[in-house]
């Protein structure tokens, strides 16, 4: 079973901004929206692009700049293709400026 683990400050990441986390074998997207933090896999399930290195967010929807899937971050569903298979989503809290995942 996973736990939490110490990724990051949470000043770290910006309203409306992204930044990836190694967290063991998982590369982990976390992205603040409306205060509220969310954590998904970076790896896109097209073509395995890195969704943080420069997708734009809408709302809770990250697109990879790759091949223009889009992904809604807080449930990991596909909302435009060519992908077709969802992101993986992780717990994710904030505890005395500390960014937490369980991946």
């Amino acid at each position: 079973m996973a736990e939490l683990v110490t990724v990051g400050r949470s000043d770290e990441i910006g309203e409306g901004k992204t930044k990836a986390f190694q967290v063991g074998a998982q590369l982990v997207g976390i992205a603040r929206v409306g205060g509220e933090l969310l954590a998904f896999s970076d790896i896109c399930t097209h073509r395995q692009c890195n969704l943080t290195s420069g997708g734009e967010i809408e709302g809770t929807v990250i697109d990879c700049e790759c091949h223009g899937s889009r992904f809604d971050m807080k449930t990991g569903e596909v909302v435009e293709g060519p992908a077709t298979e969802p992101l993986a989503t992780f717990e994710v809290t904030e505890e005395n400026g500390e960014i937490q995942v369980n991946a």
